[in-house]
């Protein structure tokens, strides 16, 4: 299927290139991870070409993100050199109706929840897929352990309520292991109902580093869906 005829591929770049236009020259811009994000950031490098967008910095949240902005001569700065962060742009594996998120999908959650949550203006985009009514329904928890705590990190989360697995390497003998050095457990609970409480219980856990609850962090949320044959892109 060619490039102009797939749906999906439209849909994401679309809604990629609708983030992308909420960002100000001069700004400073948190860059996600993921493949709806990647279309942001390309769509950010070629505003940046045309003259159309000017002076913007990006703090990429991952390597992926930090090798894409090189590709697309998106310039890079870090957290030591900057006082704000103006937008960050990301996307999610859920969407609640609050607005709240699970993240983690990419193992990228921890860098992801620092430069989202101090941005300005944090704006999330995914697919309608990505929509649930209650966080935890469709994807697991990814929460990232120091290696040494794996196995009282696990026991720990099981008297939660808690199954977690071990994630494993695709393409890679052995676990999943981040950009900071660390696993990621992928945790099955069977409700969440308070995720805002279960977001500070779990990183209460003594080897925990982050886990990928978003509790009240997103501002905009740009949904994507295919109608009709079409892309169509609408707002939370």
């Amino acid at each position: 299927m060619s490039t102009e005829q797939d749906p999906v591929k439209l849909m994401k770049q679309q809604v990629g290139k609708a983030a992308a236009d909420l960002v100000k020259s001069g700004s400073i811009v948190g860059l996600g991870t993921g493949s709806t994000t990647a279309y942001a950031i390309e769509f950010l490098g070629k505003r940046l070409q045309s003259g159309e967008l000017s002076d913007i910095k990006g703090i990429p949240t991952s390597f992926q993100a930090s090798v894409l902005a090189k590709e697309y001569g998106i310039p890079l700065t870090t957290l030591d050199e900057v006082d704000r962060i103006d937008i960050a742009i990301d996307g999610a594996d859920e969407v609640d109706p609050d607005k709240n998120l699970i993240k983690g999908g990419g193992a990228a959650h921890t860098r992801e929840k620092i430069v989202d949550a101090l941005a300005e203006q944090f704006v999330v985009v995914v697919d309608e897929s990505k929509i649930v009514d209650r966080l935890g329904s469709t994807f697991l928890l990814p929460v990232e352990v120091l290696p040494m705590a794996m196995t009282p990190v696990m026991r720990a989360i099981e008297k939660l309520g808690g199954k977690p697995t071990l994630r494993m390497g695709v393409k890679k003998a052995g676990p999943v292991v981040t950009d900071e050095g660390n696993l990621v457990v992928d945790v099955k609970f069977e409700t969440l109902d308070n995720p805002a409480e279960m977001e500070k219980t779990l990183n209460n856990i003594p080897g925990v580093l982050e886990n990928g609850l978003f509790v009240e962090v997103s501002d905009v949320v740009l949904i994507g869906a295919i109608e009709d044959g079409k892309p169509v892109i609408r707002e939370m």
